[in-house]
């Protein structure tokens, strides 16, 4: 292809509105369409990566292969367009002024005086073009985090403006916009989303398309009304409500012919859309009539007087895909660990559930009551599957309550324990102690070597697999080898043997108690469920039809 084209997704009237799932629909559809797609995240944050946010305020951390670590939606686009994105995918603020700085330091700029406009933009454009390049994408989408209006992303919105003026007839924008429905009138307002686009367009751009969001489908009159007032041809304002399942949304979009109308925007061939694999997952999800109840027993849940479930959304999305798989309707319950600390008795409640799930996390607080949990699934025979630190407190509960180490904990919550099961890995001890924490963890795609006859094996069906990490504590060596005599299995091991990256119990003792060091949830998809929560809500799936 001669020339590469992009999309810019932007969001209008408020946050939340849907931008990353929207670009990844988009994705989505024109690769069933026969293209070559890759999507860019930019976060307009000083932070120069998503490592160091609050998940409660920001959401999940996703890690990509490579061990950068970014914000959750590019784990949408992973999800619907069956990609692996690198670091050249993502960016912040303090990224590209990072390397702006980097370079002037270096000279790159020739004595040039380095100014925010146009050397902030150019940088911008310069890593959008790079990530197209070895993506060897015919189409990019970029997604542009915050709304429009905002002061922190006014430098991104200059570099769409210098990328459609330089050649028009490749980019398009995009903008998804809410059209509330105030309970006192009922009625459906525009207003929003036309100041919205009188701001964008104050940044010299003009959206080609918009995504209106809404609870309920807009009607014709509102789409005349935001064609007329918002510069944009009737079929190019989508109908966007809210669905059931993000995974009806590229369906939806299909339905308001989106692939078409930005195949012609760009000036490319429409192509014969292919959405076979999505309407198959479309039809197993309405045709699945076992429910499967999975409680998720976790810390990062509360914001407020509200439950953030973005702190965890690729756990929740593997889960379902799983559950797509297994033909069952999965219903998660937010289960907060400190509520088994400071009411004991409650630990039977988890006998509701046909499967636990205890996921990644950090710190000391709630951990006791996860502990807990994990020993009631196993003395229950409650299928358990727990993640990173699911796996870290597994093996804490199996050398507490099996080996009889009353006193075994991680140091990472007691630096004096006398039986520090989980400790430190060694070549995190100095990062700590320089106070070193941005992208210093363990992160990325690392081996494993699978043993035969195990879960693990059976589940994944070959004895080699690479799974991505995000963690500086593991299993201590030096207690290994009395754990797997008192019954434990390291199913899965790091090539040099000095990593224990799956702990499980026989399945001729338990239905499925497995733990894993890495975060599988990073590489499931709709499509193609990843075989370890399949298996995990596979053996719900069992409980749930014995009782």
């Amino acid at each position: 292809m001669a020339d590469r084209k992009y999309i810019f997704v932007t969001g209008g009237v408020m946050s939340g509105v849907g931008k990353g799932i929207t670009a990844a629909s988009i994705g989505a559809i024109l690769k069933g369409r026969g293209y070559n797609v890759t999507a860019i995240k930019i976060d307009p944050y000083v932070n120069v990566d998503a490592g160091t946010m609050n998940p409660t305020e920001h959401g999940e951390v996703f890690v990509l292969d490579d061990g950068d670590e970014t914000d959750q939606d590019m784990g949408n686009y992973e999800r619907f367009m069956d990609i692996t994105l690198s670091r050249d995918n993502y960016m912040t603020t303090g990224r590209v002024y990072e390397s702006v700085i980097h370079r002037e330091r270096n000279l790159e700029y020739g004595g040039k005086c380095v100014q925010v406009v146009p050397h902030i933009p150019l940088e911008v454009i310069d890593r959008i073009k790079r990530a197209a390049s070895k993506a060897k994408a015919d189409i990019t989408i970029v997604e542009v985090g915050g709304t429009v209006g905002e002061y922190e992303n006014i430098l991104f919105l200059e570099a769409i403006r210098m990328m459609k003026i330089k050649n028009p007839d490749d980019v398009i924008s995009v903008l998804v916009s809410y059209l509330p429905v105030p309970h006192a009138s009922g009625e459906m307002k525009t207003k929003p989303t036309q100041h919205a686009v009188r701001t964008i367009n104050g940044a010299g751009i003009q959206p080609d398309i918009i995504i209106a969001r809404s609870e309920s489908p807009i009607d014709q009159k509102r789409k005349e009304k935001i064609s007329l007032f918002c510069n944009v041809a009737e079929e190019c304002v989508i109908s966007a409500p809210d669905a059931d399942s993000l995974y009806e949304i590229p369906h939806n979009f299909e339905r308001e012919n989106i692939g078409k109308i930005i195949l012609k925007k760009l000036r490319l061939k429409p192509g014969k859309s292919d959405m076979k694999d999505w309407e198959e997952l479309l039809d197993n999800m309405k045709s699945a009539k076992t429910k499967v109840k999975i409680g998720v027993v976790g810390k990062y849940f509360g914001t407020g007087d509200f439950v953030l479930s973005d702190a965890y959304i690729s756990v929740i999305e593997a889960i379902k895909h799983a559950g797509f798989k297994n033909n069952v309707k999965t219903e998660l319950d937010w289960i907060n660990s400190e509520i088994y600390e400071k009411e004991p008795e409650k630990i039977n409640t988890l006998s509701e559930y046909d499967g636990i799930l205890v996921p990644g996390g950090f710190g000391g607080r709630g951990v006791e009551g996860k502990i807990k949990a994990i020993q009631f699934c196993r003395e229950n025979k409650i299928p358990y599957f727990g993640l990173c630190y699911g796996m870290q407190l597994l093996t804490i509960e199996f050398a507490r309550n099996i080996l009889g180490l009353k006193d075994a904990n991680t140091t990472e919550i007691d630096r004096e324990t006398k039986n520090p099961v989980i400790d430190i890995m060694l070549e995190q001890k100095k990062n700590l102690e320089d106070k070193n924490y941005g992208a210093t963890m363990r992160l990325g795609a690392y081996p494993a070597v699978l043993k035969k006859g195990t879960i693990a094996y059976e589940a994944y069906g070959t004895e080699k697999i690479s799974e991505r990490h995000r963690h500086r504590w593991e299993v201590n060596p030096k207690y290994i080898e009395i754990l797997e005599k008192a019954g434990l299995i390291f199913s899965g091991i790091s090539p040099d043997r000095k990593l224990m990256e799956i702990a499980e119990l026989p399945k001729s003792e338990h239905p499925f108690f497995l733990g894993t060091q890495f975060h599988p949830e990073f590489k499931s998809t709709p499509l193609k469920s990843h075989p370890l929560f399949f298996e995990f809500v596979k053996a719900a799936k069992e409980r749930s039809e014995k009782n």
